[in-house]
């Protein structure tokens, strides 16, 4: 599992895989989430602005996030 740590109140899914390096820049957000499953807190979700606060557990591509 690894740990995201943020500063502010959230960060948007989008961010999140800009920041785990899954994808290189924020237009690539929308066709990597159509193309495959991402679970945010056991919820699937496709949604590149879905707000991610500390606490929540989000699993790409079968890894592991929590935001902290």
């Amino acid at each position: 599992m690894e740990k995201i740590c943020i500063y502010t109140e959230f960060i948007t899914l989008g961010q999140l895989l800009k920041i785990a390096n899954i994808i290189s820049s924020g237009g690539e957000a929308k066709f990597f989430l159509s193309e495959n499953k991402v679970l945010v807190n056991g919820i699937e979700d496709n949604r590149r602005g879905r707000k991610l606060y500390k606490g929540y557990h989000i699993i790409i591509k079968g890894k592991e996030y929590i935001i902290e």
